[in-house]
């Protein structure tokens, strides 16, 4: 595969994803669900004009780009003028609401005044190995690209092909002297041309290409089915892929934002619009897990990858989610997803597929725990439903139980549990977060026994249960107190006059913060967190006012990250200083990318995202912002 670490734009419908670069390149595609599995190598378009050789849309040295969204929708357009022949291209992408199938419509533009004969040329490179080796046949208006268990058909609702080559395509593609008798071949890359015609000065003229993807069953199978494709209204389908959208916008508009008067607050809008349109292309809607992001790194040159669930990013995304009246979505990440993932002993791992199964882990991070017991009851908080944790206490009284051995190891010195990473995943140690993580826990476990305590049919007719509940909530209550203790007795440095991130190399971290907010260890104006803030401000924030992770964070340069300056906002504000918390948030409102997504990191010159485009927990954490700026929701 080739470089592709930046997604510019994302697309999708409930089981697919795909990402585009800014220059409106397929990056790739996902099916069936946004984690597994991913398709292509490259998918090139380009046209022959006249006598020329083939320009490609995506790069040509004459090509002017312009892209955007429809508005409040998942349909991306991108405009490609060639400047030498006065040609635009209009490239409209969008996932169909109810087939899983990826339109891409181009319209063609003659801004010129001379004649243009136009054809048109799709060069598909497929993912191939010895296990899952790609050919591809030609049929009626396209071809279908195959291996043992899938096929990927690329074809045209109403052309024929004028041309095509299976094997050798790459040699012969850039000249579009593309030509070969067989109808069928080995080839991972094939190419196929349509004819578009003239197209005389002012005149605009069309096609739409197809791209399904499905379980290699019968090739019969997969013609009729194209067939039936080709019978589809497209001209109604992106109408009613536009309305859905749009109501789905205006549906999740859970702060009741409005439309905003002054510049700022429309960049503001817009990010909030595109992460009601995000979270959902992160979703998998059976199990309700969601990934940290569209993949960018599929061969792990620079990461772990991304496109992975982890529980801790979930809970936050989830949180974001219930503010956004997305309820069900997030009752379904805890009662499905996180039900299923969760290991006998009562922990969770680090990652997984969005379908539950492990995922590959690196290593054991005891916050993810901790985070799934907050999470279920900061989602009660919204819905008010006992019946939600009733539905999960079981699960939550497992996590609580391993909690309760992992402190007591620490405590003892015993590592059994031996110690976990970080949430950065990079370093092993006893953390602050880590710690505050595992208090909120106990905290939540001892409020969602007084919910369900103080209905007294829920444990009247089990008194073995109810002794054990209150025998379990003595432990916690004092389990709770020693681990506030081991805070402040192992992690609060004399020397430095502040709290450091682990007891292992006491940097300086963002997620000191955690003990504040969300996990409310301590008060934001105790002495000791204000002099941890003063020393925060002074190593982590740099010369633009964005903040870093930690002390000599070099992950892809050390760049500042939004999520840091984001929770800095939140805690600004719980401590009341909203001028600070304006400044911290103004950097995330200025460094948003070209459609309102926000990265995990922003370059510091360019003040551009420059890795990670469309983070889950970087949205999260800007709508959990934006609810307190705006006031609490209506419950």
């Amino acid at each position: 595969m080739q470089d592709k670490y930046l997604n510019e734009a994302i697309i999708g419908n409930k089981k697919m994803i795909a990402t585009f670069t800014k220059k409106g390149e397929l990056q790739r595609i996902y099916f069936p669900s946004k984690d597994n599995r991913q398709y292509i190598n490259y998918f090139h378009t380009g046209v022959k004009i006249n006598e020329s050789q083939l320009i490609y849309l995506h790069d040509d040295i004459n090509n002017v780009y312009k892209q955007y969204y429809d508005i409040d929708t998942n349909i991306l357009n991108t405009e490609v003028t060639n400047t030498y022949f006065n040609l635009t291209v209009v490239q409209k992408d969008y996932f169909l609401i109810k087939e899983n199938i990826l339109a891409k419509k181009y319209i063609f533009i003659n801004e010129g005044k001379i004649d243009l004969n136009t054809e048109f040329y799709i060069h598909s490179e497929l993912l191939s190995d010895t296990n899952n080796f790609v050919g591809c046949k030609i049929i009626d208006g396209g071809m279908v690209q195959y291996a043992h268990d899938f096929t990927f058909s690329t074809f045209s609702k109403e052309k024929d092909i004028i041309k095509h080559q299976i094997n050798g395509s790459s040699e012969k593609i850039k000249s579009t002297e593309i030509e070969d008798k067989d109808y069928i071949g080995m080839s991972k890359d094939s190419s196929i041309a349509y004819e578009i015609g003239c197209i005389k000065p002012g005149q605009k003229k069309e096609i739409q290409i197809c791209i399904l993807i499905g379980e290699n069953k019968n090739i019969s199978e997969v013609e009729n089915e194209v067939e039936r494709i080709k019978k589809i209204d497209f001209e109604k389908e992106y109408i009613n892929t536009k309305v859905y959208w749009r109501k789905y916008v205006k549906k999740h508009n859970g702060l009741k934002l409005k439309e905003p008067e002054n510049s700022y607050d429309e960049i503001i809008y817009e990010i909030y619009k595109r992460s009601i349109l995000l979270f959902p292309l992160l979703t998998n809607q059976e199990t309700g897990a969601i990934i940290a992001s569209p993949e960018i790194d599929e061969n792990f040159t620079r990461c772990g990858r991304y496109a992975y669930c982890w529980p801790r990013d979930a809970v936050f995304i989830t949180k974001a989610m219930d503010i956004l009246k997305m309820q069900k979505e997030t009752e379904k990440f805890y009662k499905v997803f996180c039900q299923k993932t969760q290991s006998k002993n009562g922990m969770w791992e680090q990652r997984f597929y969005t379908d539950g199964k492990l995922a590959p882990c690196w290593g054991y991070q005891v916050d993810e725990t901790a985070s799934v017991v907050y999470g279920v009851y900061e989602h009660y908080k919204y819905c008010k439903s006992e019946k939600f944790l009733k539905d999960n206490l079981q699960m939550c009284e497992k996590a609580i139980d391993f909690l309760k051995r992992y402190v007591k190891d620490i405590f003892d010195q015993t590592n059994k549990y031996h110690v976990s990473y970080d949430l950065w995943e990079e370093c092993e140690s006893v953390h602050l977060y880590s710690m505050a993580a595992i208090f909120s826990a106990f905290d939540c476990m001892l409020q969602i026994y007084n919910i369900l305590g103080k209905n007294v049919s829920e444990f009247e007719n089990n008194r073995l249960k109810e002794e054990k509940i209150e025998k379990s909530k003595k432990e916690i209550e004092k389990l709770q107190v020693e681990v506030k203790k081991y805070i402040n007795k192992n992690m609060y440095d004399e020397e430095k006059k502040c709290y450091v991130r682990n007891i292992k190399d006491r940097k300086m971290d963002i997620s000191l913060l955690g003990a504040v907010v969300p996990f409310n260890v301590f008060k934001p104006k105790e002495k000791k967190i204000q002099n941890t803030i003063e020393r925060i401000n002074m190593s982590l924030r740099t010369y633009t006012g964005g903040y870093q992770r930690y002390e000599n964070d070099n992950y892809m340069n050390g760049n500042p990250w939004p999520i840091s300056n984001l929770w800095m906002t939140l805690y600004y504000l719980q401590s009341g200083e909203k001028k600070k918390a304006k400044e911290c948030f103004d950097f995330v409102v200025k460094t948003a990318g070209k459609h309102y997504f926000l990265g995990e990191q922003v370059n510091n010159e360019t003040l551009k995202p420059n890795w990670v485009i469309g983070l889950g927990w970087t949205h999260a954490m800007f709508i959990i912002v934006l609810e307190k700026l705006y006031g609490d929701l209506e419950k």
